[in-house]
């Protein structure tokens, strides 16, 4: 069975996870500490960065580009269009939206309202552009989920709970992209391939007091939003 090595709030990861779980496919998942990390991960990780995939051979796949695409390869019931121009379009736009998992990452990490706006603007771009190519069918290629639905579907994970949570809403008036987000999270996938206490750690590191979506979530909640995070801001630079 495949391997895959990873901390638990990580984008890159669940982008992984939910391809595999998309295709109903039989895997492992280990969980490291990044401020940490074992000495045998550092051994097999070419960059020391998660996430990486460990196959039924021992072979160390890295790079969570290269890792979906092996998964589309070997893994039946392909999620790319076979059209080879189709499906270079379809990978563009995959790399559109995890080229941006780590502007959300600094974004929900801001300390103040400014940092948050001056932060965010790069997402609302990606959005938008998102928002002028969807044509308001149930996927992005239409009624079945496809990779570039996969691809976006981290970062549209985490802004639901940021919006359930603090009230803050990082999507904004793209009613497209708003229904794209909701047939996306209506498949499941979202939970499944994540940690059963996924959103406990991901609003301690993102909704603790020191960020503004943190103090945000207080508000509306009246009631503390912080915790003991296992990680740090440094550990992002460790994703890909």
């Amino acid at each position: 069975m495949i391997k895959i090595v990873s901390f638990k709030i990580c984008p890159f990861v669940q982008r992984v996870t939910a391809l595999l779980e998309a295709k109903q496919a039989s895997y492992e998942i280990d969980y490291i500490n990044l401020s940490n990390k074992p000495e045998w991960f550092l051994k097999v990780s070419p960059n020391a960065q998660v996430p990486i995939l460990i196959t039924e051979s021992d072979e160390v796949l890295f790079e969570s580009d290269a890792i979906s695409e092996y998964i589309e390869e070997t893994v039946p019931d392909a999620l790319f269009d076979p059209n080879p121009a189709k499906k270079a379009q379809q990978r563009a736009w995959s790399y559109l939206a995890s080229k941006h998992y780590l502007v959300q990452c600094s974004a929900q990490r801001s300390k103040d309202q400014a940092t948050l706006s001056e932060r965010s603007e790069k997402l609302s771009k990606a959005f938008s552009k998102l928002e002028a190519k969807l044509t308001g069918s149930k996927f992005f290629d239409g009624d079945r989920l496809g990779m570039v639905d996969l691809a976006w579907l981290p970062i549209l994970h985490r802004a639901s709970i940021i919006e359930q949570h603090s009230g803050y809403d990082f999507i904004g008036e793209l009613p497209k992209v708003k229904a794209l987000q909701k047939n996306i999270l209506d498949t499941g996938l979202s939970e499944k391939s994540v940690s059963e206490d996924f959103v406990d750690k991901f609003s301690a590191f993102y909704l603790s007091e020191q960020t503004y979506l943190g103090q945000c979530a207080k508000a509306k909640q009246g009631q503390s939003c912080c915790g003991d995070a296992e990680c740090t801001d440094d550990d992002f630079a460790c994703c890909s």
